[in-house]
């Protein structure tokens, strides 16, 4: 096979056993829901739109946390890890299909996340969907690396906050300065 096929092979994999287990992604879409409206109780009235854009993000990487954590959890739970990493194919075509999986539930999130914000802080502009879009990625395909390091670990529960949020940092400024900045430049 070649490495597209690869890395789509395992990005689907990991996409039918969610639609057929429903456990990562019912978390992640209740979590984000559950976390903007608390936060919209808890932002007091008139509060300026940088705030609101923040509670956005924590909201966003919080969930994509819980999407991470599960990544690579069906190979750990079923000792398939091993198998994996001996497959005929690149590693990183392993990395690649996780990310793009992962990308996807993320995705899905920002499709009900997004207008769930509009809805209670006010509306969505194209600047943030695209911030939202482009650190995703970044979120996704770093987390999917880290995930992978720390589900080697008894303690990955732990693990994975401590390696992903510091370098996650980065790529939420980003987002955050995408989203906010009235220069489109």
């Amino acid at each position: 096979m070649t490495y597209l096929a690869d890395v789509l092979t395992l990005a689907r994999k990991d996409l039918r056993l969610e639609l057929r287990a429903r456990e990562t992604l019912p978390a992640m879409l209740l979590f984000v829901v559950s976390t903007l409206v608390i936060f919209h109780f808890a932002l007091p009235e008139g509060a300026d739109e940088v705030a609101a854009q923040g509670l956005l993000w924590v909201a966003l990487v919080f969930t994509a946390l819980l999407g991470l954590a599960r990544a690579w959890a069906p190979e750990r739970e079923s000792g398939a890890l091993e198998g994996l990493v001996l497959a005929p194919c690149d590693r990183s075509a392993i990395w690649l299909g996780k990310t793009a999986a992962v990308f996807a539930f993320l995705s899905i999130v920002e499709l009900v996340a997004l207008p769930a914000f509009g809805l209670l802080f006010g509306s969505v502009d194209a600047a943030t969907v695209a911030g939202v879009v482009l650190a995703s990625i970044g979120i996704c395909a770093v987390g999917t690396l880290l995930a992978a390091m720390a589900a080697a670990s008894r303690t990955r529960e732990l693990v994975l906050p401590l390696l992903f949020l510091p370098l996650a940092i980065p790529l939420v400024v980003g987002g955050v300065g995408a989203s906010v900045s009235p220069d489109a430049g």
